[in-house]
């Protein structure tokens, strides 16, 4: 078997860590030629403070291992188990949403959105409706601003209350300091006919962190369910 020739020291050219680094990882059996020093070599172990040998702290460190690999199981349990809530949420609103006259959808839209998403505040608004709906409280005193702001919205705004005109649509405006909302369309690319606004008090529940598929889902079944208040097109 070729070995590697372990470096050599010079004043010039003294021994690094990395050089005996190298140099063991290219000797696999250098410890097998030298097996007496395993048993002497001893190392500080982080949870007691006191030397250890090296098996000892191998052992640790791979126990340290497993318990950071069950961490990331039961995380990975925690968020699958959150993601069949927030499923099972969603179906249970498509299905009362798609139980509800047509006329009656918007109101229950932001009802049961707020019961099932525990979610403070949420408003509605809808343009581009058939005439029979024109008087309804989601189709006024909707902005030019707001629509155009619609139609530019691709992905949901998530974050701080920064002065939305929307946002003057809640029963309670000043108490919004998170916010998300997202635009109703009748498909990806299509002029928006429609904004859901969900608001909190609390101004780390709607943040710019988090992930919006959620959100994306919410409006896509928004969507589906309200659409058919425009009129129909061929």
């Amino acid at each position: 078997m070729t070995t590697t020739p372990p470096p050599s020291m010079s004043p010039m050219n003294p021994i690094t860590e990395d050089d005996i680094a190298e140099f063991l990882a290219n000797t696999p059996d250098f410890f097998e030629r030298h097996a007496q020093l395993l048993a002497t070599v001893q190392l500080n172990s982080p949870h007691s403070h006191r030397a250890v040998s090296l098996q000892e702290r191998q052992a640790e460190m791979l126990r340290d291992k497993i318990k950071g690999l069950e961490g990331r199981i039961m995380d990975m349990i925690r968020n699958g188990t959150e993601n069949m809530i927030l499923i099972d949420k969603l179906h249970r609103l498509a299905c009362e949403l798609f139980e509800t006259p047509l006329d009656e959808r918007p109101f229950v839209a932001t009802d049961k959105i707020a019961m099932q998403f525990a979610v403070p505040q949420v408003a509605l608004k809808l343009w581009g409706l058939e005439a029979r709906y024109a008087a309804q409280p989601y189709a006024k005193n909707i902005s030019d601003d707001v629509k155009t702001y619609a139609d530019a919205l691709t992905a949901p705004y998530v974050g701080a209350n920064t002065g939305l005109a929307a946002v003057q649509w809640l029963a309670q405006p000043a108490q919004a300091a998170s916010v998300a909302v997202v635009a109703l369309r009748r498909a990806k690319g299509q002029p928006a006919f429609g904004l859901l606004l969900l608001a909190s008090p609390d101004s780390q529940r709607f943040h710019s962190h988090i992930g919006t598929d959620f959100l994306m889902r919410l409006a896509d079944l928004s969507s589906a369910a309200l659409l058919r208040l425009q009129p129909l097109t061929i």
